[in-house]
């Protein structure tokens, strides 16, 4: 008896996530068609290219984990340049004065280690921590059991402390107030390694599209409006792009953030998702991260004529009390200066990161400058305050004038979901098993989910995480239809 023809499966989106589970169904026989609602593969993972000829990323920029993590090793193939950045840093006090190295190192240790005592808390003591209580609020009791009272100026050493622990919002793309203690444990990446993407995400990207992009038919400029999934003995599974010219598939997978689906689950599945479901989607929060790129001619704050090095890797400015008129919430300031990466991957460019009401703030303002020069005369006044506090700045020097400013919007942007990427917030009560929810899906009724919110638990959030889960949505599509055979 000849064996039936594989299943047809369309793939809403052509991130990491939907070209992995594409090229996972190519190789087992399926007949694949991803819907892309822009004009390119990537969704999130993207570059766009500064003045001085250097590539970034728009998207991220971080490679989580080193040992037994795909992505490294397409970076490692691929001659990608990645970099450790995590023992370089520097950091300036609330009146913009820098920190000396001794103190800035005493306080950061501080910092990872109370980080590294909430991941284990978090993770064997989850059942009776309560869903309120914060990140923050875990550092607010066990920083004063290591900067004691009988320490000089104990007050102001934990006030440097909480202001420097600020920093978690740009891993997470929303404050430090909001990370649940509760389900910290989800934040905690494979190794907890941190490697940067120095040579960008593209020539990974192109790695794991061109396999996509070779068979698969691909349908870009194509929103996905709604899907009319199976139910009642109905084999088919509709998809309805908001163009019209309605396709029936056996299988779909949607790799639609998370934001997207919490602003459009209501109108884009019929019938309604089920009440776990929806409810997973609703309870699972979505951060802001946005990113700025500022370069210059040269990278003005590096060590000159013998001077010992003193910005290098991340520089984080400490709730600045001396930019009123623009930041008058305080709101810390958060960097990596790039002239120190590797080889040809160096380049005299600041990457500011900013989350939460500051994103949101900072996105709006950008919108009501249209024209180029306005925006950058806007990022300029905003960011000059800080990077004119590094070595070497003098305000008329040539060298340290921007000759570029590029800024994110993914607030703005509908495909992206109005954000960045998933987090846990205060208040989450069942965090691992609404990610569980996602990522079952409904597979019975032909409808799957796959993304970075739903990857598995040591990678959610990541690239890495995308991957994965495309991957796994794929290889539960080939078993269920192995067993036809």
């Amino acid at each position: 008896m000849a064996s039936q023809p594989k299943a047809h499966v369309a793939i809403i989106g052509a991130g990491l996530s939907g070209l992995r589970c594409a090229d996972l169904l190519l190789q087992n026989g399926f007949q694949v068609s991803i819907l892309e609602g822009r004009d390119r593969v990537g969704g999130r993972v993207h570059q766009t290219k500064l003045s001085n000829d250097h590539w970034v990323d728009m998207g991220p920029n971080w490679i989580h984990g080193a040992t037994g993590n795909i992505i490294r090793d397409l970076a490692l193939e691929t001659g990608t340049g990645i970099d450790d950045l995590d023992d370089k840093s520097c950091a300036f006090d609330e009146t913009g004065v820098r920190l000396e190295a001794a103190e800035s190192t005493k306080y950061e240790t501080i910092m990872w280690e109370t980080i590294k005592e909430a991941f284990t808390y978090s993770a064997t003591s989850e059942a009776k921590v309560d869903p309120q209580k914060s990140l923050m609020d875990f550092f607010q009791e066990k920083v004063p059991l290591r900067i004691p009272d009988d320490e000089p100026n104990a007050e102001a050493q934990r006030k440097t402390v909480y202001q420097m622990c600020e920093t978690w919002g740009a891993f997470i793309g929303s404050p430090i107030t909001k990370q649940s203690l509760k389900f910290f444990w989800l934040e905690e990446c494979i190794d907890n390694e941190n490697l940067f993407c120095a040579g960008t995400y593209h020539k990974v990207l192109e790695r794991v599209a061109k396999p996509v992009v070779d068979k698969a038919d691909i349908s870009f400029n194509t929103i996905m409006e709604s899907i009319t999934y199976k139910i009642n003995g109905k084999d088919k599974i509709t998809v309805h792009p908001r163009s019209g010219n309605s396709r029936e598939f056996d299988e779909v997978v949607v790799t639609t953030p998370l934001g997207w689906l919490k602003k459009n689950k209501t109108k884009a599945f019929d019938p309604p998702l089920p009440h776990s479901l929806s409810t997973a989607i609703d309870a699972i929060s979505y951060g802001c991260l946005e990113k700025v790129y500022i370069s210059f001619p040269e990278a003005f704050w590096r060590a000159k004529n013998g001077q010992p090095e003193i910005v290098k890797g991340f520089i984080q400015w400490m709730s600045p009390t001396y930019h009123p008129e623009l930041n008058a919430n305080r709101w810390s300031q958060e960097a990596v200066e790039l002239s120190s990466l590797s080889a040809d991957d160096a380049h005299p460019t600041l990457l500011f990161y900013t989350y939460g009401a500051q994103s949101q703030w900072f996105t709006s303002e950008l919108a009501k400058r249209p024209d180029k020069k306005d925006k950058a005369a806007f990022i300029i006044s905003y960011f000059e305050p800080y990077y004119s506090r590094l070595p070497n700045y003098t305000a008329d020097a040539a060298a340290c004038q921007p000759v570029d400013c590029i800024a994110t919007d993914w607030l703005n942007d509908e495909l992206a979901g109005n954000g960045s990427y998933a987090n846990y917030q205060v208040g989450l009560e069942k965090g691992d098993e609404h990610i569980r929810t996602m990522r079952e899906g409904l597979p019975d009724q032909g409808l799957w989910f796959a993304g970075e919110h739903t990857a598995p638990y040591v990678a959610l959030g990541t690239t890495t995480g995308a991957y994965l889960s495309g991957e796994a949505v794929a290889e539960r599509i080939v078993e269920k239809y192995a067993r036809f055979q």
